[in-house]
């Protein structure tokens, strides 16, 4: 075997992976010296013979694990983004020695002794800001991780851990195949009746690619509502591709997800939670179930009337009969009429590239004074990848900003954005950081044109990435998104802003093929219609969070039965049983809950997150001040500083007050 790239540190800019040179042979031995190395950097804390001080436990345990970080970082972009049997393999085997490992780390008592020594004494060191609150994230983190148990609940604690790692794995393969499996494969371009030519063309590319020659493949996309039904005018393809859609995992993820959440309920008894909520919530800023469960209180009735408003406007443009597959095509047909907007009309106005260059980068450089070259000489992990090195305004280094838009069968669907190298002065690192899509790829030579759902999507996911581009901080801990979950959405949704600010929008809103701007009177229906819909979009969104919330919120024992009964009945109790509207997720393809525990009793996050957002949108409209001087003090406040300070209180300190709910709910229409 050639030699280890993982190794050693890269020597390419910014220390981006070696991708030319990894080859899945090194991903073991990697990981298995990697997780060695850092036990033993954790030994050399625990047998320092000298009393605990923040730099010789602290610093020391932040400095750790140096091998590691750089293994699972690319390890997690394959499994995500351009996967094979055999690193789903290496996926399922590892996960769960990786949580035995972190087990291995924080229920390390003579670690967590000095940890907690530290912080007893922690008003009396010397610490700055960041590094005061460094130090009580890890006291935070050790106590909820276990390490105040018993040797007989840690080793439970292990086996439940162990578990989960398996089951989460095991969700992620099994949606993976199921959602490849599912697409719909049709025979005729008559099928397709109601899309655009370019549309066409790239469905049949698709089929091409995956072995239907002469036929035509829609992809399923992670989300219930396919994005096609807005167009397709053979009611029964539309049934079909919903139906699709909707059966997901129904034989492969069903029991996955009550077992998951059963193991989490247990998991969260154990640490002396009432259920997984409890336990979630307590570490993020929404501080209780309660003021969650309020929040859904408040918004549910408003959202479900706006909603039962609008299926009585859709149903006669649907001929009577208002199903899950009519609502987009007849809420499209509605749109046309009442506001002469043809969704699918404006696609040859968002051309992929130009939207990339003078959208979502121009947008970022007007806002924050950010450049960016293309760097074709470094290569990323997948042949579609593109490279950019991004830079101040003054010409210094900032960073690596890499772009896979394309969707294909190696990579899971959605859109999403992660981290290669974490920002941190301490370890010297400048950020590397991934957007992810799945556009669907046009056939070679024809432009890649856009809805303007895919256009939000690529300025929302290119918040995320702003978020680490441009962190400023001491410990990689903090590191740009490293924040409370129920606020990570926050920048992403800020971002969203820029899409039809005049400035941005007249530079790239224009025809693909003779350069004309989208019209001005386009552009005011545009903004006109922004609301229409809002009542499915909060219904199906809450639909979605409800059901995290319920799953999450059961008693250790308590027994969940069916899934789609569960569903059903959680909907029911929340008052959002409305069957033209499914949940934008559905339980056996709710990756973010159950392919890990990254949202898990978090994705009502991105109405929390949202509430942040509208409030700094309107700040930025209002506060009368040039907007790059704005984006440079939400920059500064906020953006670059990570999870090192408070988030709330770093907004009150940019705004000028406490965060309101109002702009949320008139952008919504949830006000009388």
């Amino acid at each position: 075997m050639t030699a280890n790239p993982f190794f050693t540190r890269s020597k390419l800019p910014y220390e981006l992976p070696p991708f030319q040179e990894i080859r899945v042979e090194h991903f073991a031995p990697a990981l298995e010296a990697g997780m060695a190395e850092q036990l033993a950097e954790i030994a050399a804390i625990t047998g320092d013979a000298s009393p605990p001080t923040y730099d010789n436990t602290v610093v020391a345990l932040e400095r750790s694990g140096e091998l590691l970080r750089r293994v699972e970082c690319v390890l997690y972009t394959m499994v995500s983004s351009d996967t094979s049997p055999r690193i789903q393999e290496l996926d399922a085997e590892y996960r769960p020695k990786l949580a035995a490992h972190q087990d291995a780390i924080h229920l390390d008592r003579a670690l967590f002794g000095r940890i907690d020594a530290l912080f007893a004494e922690r008003d009396g060191l010397g610490l700055d800001g960041e590094d005061l609150r460094l130090l009580e994230r890890y006291h935070r983190d050790f106590l909820r991780a276990g390490a105040g148990l018993t040797e007989d609940q840690q080793q439970r604690l292990r086996d439940l851990n162990g578990e989960l790692a398996r089951a989460t794995a095991a969700f992620q393969q099994n949606l993976f195949a199921d959602t490849k499996a599912g697409a719909l494969v049709l025979d005729s371009a008559d099928d397709l009746a109601g899309l655009s030519d370019d549309a066409i063309a790239a469905a049949a590319e698709n089929a091409r690619s995956l072995g239907h020659e002469g036929g035509y493949v829609l992809s399923l996309k992670l989300f219930t509502n396919q994005s096609e039904l807005a167009w397709l005018e053979d009611r029964s393809v539309r049934e079909r591709l919903m139906t699709a859609s909707l059966s997901r995992g129904l034989d492969s993820t069903r029991e996955l997800v009550s077992r998951i959440a059963t193991l989490r309920a247990t998991r969260a008894a154990l640490l002396g939670h009432p259920s997984h909520t409890a336990y979630a919530v307590d570490d993020l800023t929404a501080g209780s179930t309660k003021a969650v469960e309020d929040l859904f209180a408040r918004l549910v009735p408003p959202a479900v009337a706006n909603a039962r408003a609008e299926a009585d406007a859709l149903r006669e443009a649907a001929g009577g009969e208002l199903a899950s597959w009519d609502w987009s095509f007849a809420a499209e047909k509605v749109r046309k009429e009442r506001y002469d907007l043809d969704m699918a009309a404006l696609r040859p106005y968002f051309e992929l590239e130009r939207v990339v260059r003078d959208g979502v980068f121009f947008a970022a450089g007007q806002v924050y004074g950010i450049t960016f070259t293309e760097r074709p000489d470094l290569v990323g992990y997948h042949p579609d990848v593109r490279v950019f090195e991004v830079f101040e305004e003054d010409g210094s280094p900032v960073g690596l900003f890499l772009a896979d838009f394309y969707a294909r069968g190696s990579k899971r669907g959605g859109a999403w954005m992660h981290s290669l190298v974490e920002q941190s002065r301490l370890l010297g690192t400048r950020p590397v950081v991934v957007n992810n899509s799945n556009i669907t790829k046009p056939p070679a030579g024809e432009p890649t044109l856009l809805t303007v759902a895919e256009v939000k999507t690529l300025f929302h996911e290119f918040g995320h990435a702003l978020h680490g581009l441009l962190s400023d901080v001491r410990n990689v801990s903090f590191s740009g998104p490293n924040v409370p979950r129920d606020v990570v959405e926050y920048p992403s949704q800020v971002n969203e802003m820029w899409m039809l600010r005049p400035e941005v929008l007249a530079r790239y809103a224009r025809h693909h093929a003779t350069g004309e701007p989208l019209p001005e009177a386009v552009v005011d229906r545009l903004k006109e219609a922004r609301r229409f819909g809002e009542g499915f979009r909060t219904v199906e969104y809450l639909g979605a969070a409800v059901l995290d919330w319920a799953w999450h919120s059961l008693a250790d024992g308590q027994q969940p039965g069916d899934v789609e009964e569960f569903e059903a009945a959680a909907l029911e109790a929340a008052g959002l049983a409305m069957p033209e509207i499914p949940p934008r997720y559905r339980s056996t393809y709710f990756s973010h809950v159950f392919s890990g525990d990254g949202y898990s009793a978090g994705y009502y996050s991105y109405i929390w997150s949202e509430v942040l957002d509208a409030d700094t949108v309107e700040w930025f409209e209002t506060n009368g001040r040039p907007v790059r001087e704005s984006g440079q003090a939400f920059r500064e406040g906020l953006l670059s500083r990570g999870g090192s300070v408070d988030l709330m209180e770093a907004f009150e300190a940019v705004v000028g007050r406490p965060p309101r709910i109002e702009p949320l709910l008139a952008r919504r229409g949830l006000t009388s």
